[in-house]
């Protein structure tokens, strides 16, 4: 950390989560210094939400930040840490962040045994990569599951971010993420079947019908 306390971070995956955890971090005063990003769009998607940060490999990214983001495919993420491990690229004392839902701290034993401190935090929340999402943030959960002497860490990273932390231990994970899958995938395709239906009526603004009427329907 620097001696105002606030942490390097370097995120990996330049996708809408990275792009705008990494915002919401900076906007805490933490110092993004690097985003890891392959993709035209990605980068287009940097530029525009992160402008100023350098776009940087993997080994850079490890060798600079105090605070490594991972915003990568769930599926990819254990093997990326653990091919980063045996590549000795990690260091003691450095926090490892992952956006799954699925997934706890488990997944990061390999980088846990070279004095990693593993953070599992999932924003609740569907991300659509603009500042839009900042605001959204303030109103959204983010599940968060660490070792119990980083707890305070995770929960302090989420507030900071403008999010309410939901401590979600590793053996609750799957539940979790099985009720954020439903709730999601569900509910867009019920409303994408209604838009339909509407569409079939030859009603000009779906959208703007429905949106009031699935906003209340749900609160209630």
């Amino acid at each position: 950390m620097s001696s105002a306390g606030r942490l390097t971070v370097g995120v990996i995956g330049a996708g809408p989560v990275g792009v705008v955890l990494g915002q919401a971090l900076a906007g805490a005063g933490h110092q993004v210094v690097g985003v890891s990003a392959v993709s035209a769009h990605n980068i287009d998607r940097i530029e525009a939400m992160l402008p100023g940060v350098e776009l940087m490999d993997v080994p850079q990214i490890l060798e600079q930040a105090d605070l490594v983001l991972l915003a990568i495919p769930a599926q990819q993420i254990e093997p990326s840490v653990t091919g980063w491990a045996e590549a000795g690229l990690w260091r003691a004392g450095q926090i490892a962040v992952h956006t799954a839902a699925e997934f706890g701290i488990g997944i990061f034993a390999a980088a846990t045994r070279q004095g990693v401190i593993p953070l599992a935090i999932h924003p609740a929340m569907r991300f659509t990569g603009t500042s839009v999402d900042l605001v959204q943030i303030r109103e959204s959960y983010f599940a968060v599951t660490a070792p119990k002497v980083a707890l305070p860490i995770a929960q302090a990273l989420v507030i900071e971010m403008g999010g309410e932390p939901l401590v979600v231990t590793e053996d609750q994970r799957a539940t979790y993420a099985e009720a954020i899958d439903v709730a999601s995938s569900f509910s867009a395709m019920i409303v994408n079947q209604a838009i339909g239906l509407l569409t079939q009526l030859g009603v000009p603004e779906p959208r703007s019908v429905l949106g009031p009427l699935v906003r209340s329907s749900v609160e209630q």
